[in-house]
């Protein structure tokens, strides 16, 4: 009985573990710190602040979710006070995530420095820690900002958050984070795309570094000395390069994708490439063949041309143009097996062509030999070449026969 109890104990144990495995949070492998906070998103709504402290309540506002940090692990969204350092004509506006009390981490600087010309210069820098060196993004805001005319007001106070640990505004609540994914999707509509956000590797000003330096905090980089940017990637340089290689990663899958597709397709069009070579001989023996017909044909009417000059009877040319036109469709069909036979056939029919006015030059003078002619002409198409060599030897013998004839009635 004891051993039953232990046995269903092991499998209670065993179902329990298996179910708070299956609970367990998965994280994409690629994603990186700098991933849930876009400089980009904060340059956006930056333009489109009023002053520092509506710049700070649509930080933290729930609403928008600007942030997905969460870098003290309690698994909530950090919240992020914004302090100020002035120096003549030049702002540093420093974001800072409130992690415990008394402990806050920098996250980025806006540089808002107006030079002599009373151009205004605005750089978002990300935190070397975080999003490693030199990555800046330069907004080119569409319309003015309304912020830049408190900066530069009479009798003009840097602005500090009084907000920390455990005392947040009323509109403020935390949210936990969301995949990388998710916040990217949600992100990329809160960025202003009338705006351009150009990337620069060097900074405009000179005295923005140093105020930043007097105001800096680096609560995260004490709990976590080994785990800097440039830690994380050894192989590139800051945020910005890991997104290029990002790409050029995903393209490289797009290519292996787009080539294996191709060889498919290949293959199919090889397959119907070598089941249309057959249609390719066929139209050209199709052709030879009508090359033949049409030479057949020419031959055909030139002899019944030649034939029919002096023969005013057009009803008995009929006759053999049909026969001749059915003994070439029936030679269509056996091309290959009597093409020599044709060309014997065109050799005789040169013959007859050459020799048939001839005969009747000879037989001009007298209307009963041009009938007998032409009778004789016809039976020679509607006959093989040799009948039409008999006939020629034949017609020789009916002159002299008529000449006999027409000798007889002048004795008499």
């Amino acid at each position: 009985m004891k051993t039953k109890l232990l046995f269903i104990a092991l499998l209670t144990l065993g179902f329990s573990s298996v179910q708070v495995q299956s609970q367990t949070t998965v994280y994409a492998k690629n994603s990186d710190i700098s991933d849930n906070l876009d400089l980009r998103a904060v340059a956006s709504i930056f333009g489109e602040s009023a002053n520092l402290q509506d710049f700070e309540r649509r930080l933290n506002d729930p609403k928008y979710q600007i942030s997905n940090l969460d870098l003290n692990g309690d698994d909530q969204v950090d919240y992020l006070r914004v302090i100020e350092s002035v120096e003549d004509r030049t702002h540093v506006v420093i974001i800072q995530a409130v992690l415990d009390r008394d402990v806050y981490q920098d996250i980025a600087t806006i540089d808002v420095e107006r030079d002599n010309y009373n151009r205004v210069n605005v750089q978002v820098v990300g935190n070397t820690y975080l999003y490693g060196a030199n990555y800046i993004y330069e907004p080119v805001y569409n319309i003015t900002p309304v912020i830049y005319n408190s900066f530069w007001a009479t009798n003009y106070r840097p602005y500090y958050s009084s907000w920390t640990w455990n005392a947040y505004p009323t509109y403020y609540y935390a949210w936990r984070p969301y995949p990388i994914y998710r916040y990217r999707n949600n992100i990329n509509v809160c960025i202003n795309v009338s705006n351009h956000y150009n990337y620069v590797s060097t900074r405009r000003s000179y005295r923005a570094p140093v105020l930043y330096e007097s105001r800096r905090t680096y609560g995260y980089e004490t709990r976590r000395p080994d785990y800097s940017f440039a830690q994380r990637h050894s192989n590139v340089a800051n945020r910005y390069d890991l997104d290029q290689r990002r790409v050029a990663s995903r393209e490289i899958g797009r290519n292996q994708n787009t080539y294996s597709s191709n060889r498919v397709s290949t293959g199919r069009v090889s397959t119907t490439d070598n089941n249309r070579t057959p249609n390719r001989n066929y139209t050209e023996n199709r052709t030879t063949a009508d090359r033949s017909y049409n030479t057949n044909r020419n031959t055909s009417v030139n002899r019944d041309n030649s034939a029919t000059v002096n023969n005013p009877v057009r009803v008995e040319n009929n006759t053999p143009r049909t026969e001749n036109r059915r003994d070439y469709s029936q030679n269509n069909s056996n091309v290959s097996r009597e093409s020599s036979q044709n060309m014997n056939s065109n050799r005789g029919s040169s013959t007859q062509r050459t020799e048939t006015p001839r005969s009747y030059s000879e037989n001009r003078g007298n209307s009963e030999n041009r009938t007998s002619s032409a009778r004789s002409q016809n039976t020679q198409r509607s006959e093989s070449p040799r009948a039409s060599q008999e006939s020629r030897s034949s017609q020789p013998q009916r002159e002299s026969g008529s000449d006999s004839r027409s000798g007889g009635g002048r004795r008499g």
